[in-house]
């Protein structure tokens, strides 16, 4: 991966935090221990003017795998 990359994301990363400190430490609570197989996901979106549009997911074995293999990738 480009060098000069991971450090533009680093910068981005760190901007959407401070704009938004309640999402990251939601995403930490909720996923910090890892969500068990099972678990339902949800997410709504609601564009202005717009009605909310909804969808979710049931974690299934693969995808704590999947979770698994990318945590090992990262170190």
């Amino acid at each position: 991966m480009n060098p000069g990359a991971i450090f533009k994301m680093k910068g981005v990363l760190e901007k959407f935090n401070q704009n938004h400190p309640k999402v990251v430490s939601y995403f930490s609570a909720v996923f910090g221990n890892g969500v068990p197989e099972g678990s339902i996901i949800e997410l709504t979106v609601t564009k202005p003017g717009e009605e909310p549009v909804t969808t979710n997911m049931k974690v299934t074995a693969d995808d704590v795998e999947l979770v698994k293999l990318l945590k090992e990738m990262n170190g």
